[in-house]
């Protein structure tokens, strides 16, 4: 991993590879939290003689659970991990672990990405800009996700349209590179992963925010 370390003017410093580990491990133990223990729950359910006429209901928190802890781990392996043999991916592949990820939630995901294959960097560039830009969307709206091949580069751009749109303090300094001031690590740690992810790939991050509207565009090398 990438040493990320930068002294900074004031004296604060970006994480380093071991810190960063760390965040992103924090991250997806509260992302794995949820789901698994609702199936724990579930279970208890099942085993408890006085709680048999739930037996539906169990079996029901139990699947939609185990549902969820499978689209965040299919999701995490390609987002934040290395754990495949693949090499590249393609549009429709990526485009079913961010819908996995977001299903039932109150933005309604528009994939527009171009067929074809697109190497890890991109790969983990696109779905974590596809949900960050979805995560902007915390009343409801659209998040359309399109991507498209200008000379040398890979664009990839998601726009959050709906009523309140916006992205959390902590978002805005991850997605610049900066640190984290104030706010909670657990918001700012993937907005910085994609910011790295761009960097390293000696690619950009932009970032537009205005009133119902936000902006994510990842510029990446082919």
């Amino acid at each position: 991993m990438t040493d990320t370390s930068t002294a900074l003017p004031d004296g604060q410093a970006l994480p380093d590879g071991q810190a960063l580990a760390a965040l992103i491990a924090g991250k997806l133990c509260h992302d794995f939290i949820s789901p698994a223990g609702a199936i724990s729950s579930g279970l208890d359910l099942l085993k408890d003689p006085s709680a048999q006429d739930m037996r539906d209901d169990a079996m029901g928190l139990i699947e939609a659970s185990a549902k969820k802890m499978v689209a965040l781990v299919s999701f995490a392996r390609v987002a934040f991990g290395a754990a495949t043999s693949a090499e590249r991916f393609s549009g429709v592949e990526l485009g079913g672990l961010v819908a996995g990820l977001t299903e039932g939630g109150r933005a309604t995901l528009d994939w527009r990405v171009a067929e074809g294959d697109y190497s890890k960097a991109q790969s983990r560039a696109l779905v974590n800009l596809a949900w960050l830009t979805t995560a902007a969307l915390p009343s409801g709206g659209v998040a359309a996700i399109t991507t498209r091949r200008d000379g040398a580069d890979l664009v990839i751009e998601g726009l959050a349209e709906g009523n309140r749109a916006r992205l959390k303090a902590e978002a805005v300094a991850g997605l610049a590179g900066q640190p984290l001031s104030e706010g909670l690590p657990g918001q700012w740690i993937q907005p910085y992963w994609l910011w790295l992810t761009a960097r390293d790939a000696g690619g950009s991050l932009d970032v537009q925010a205005d009133e119902g509207r936000v902006v994510l565009t990842a510029r990446m090398p082919n």
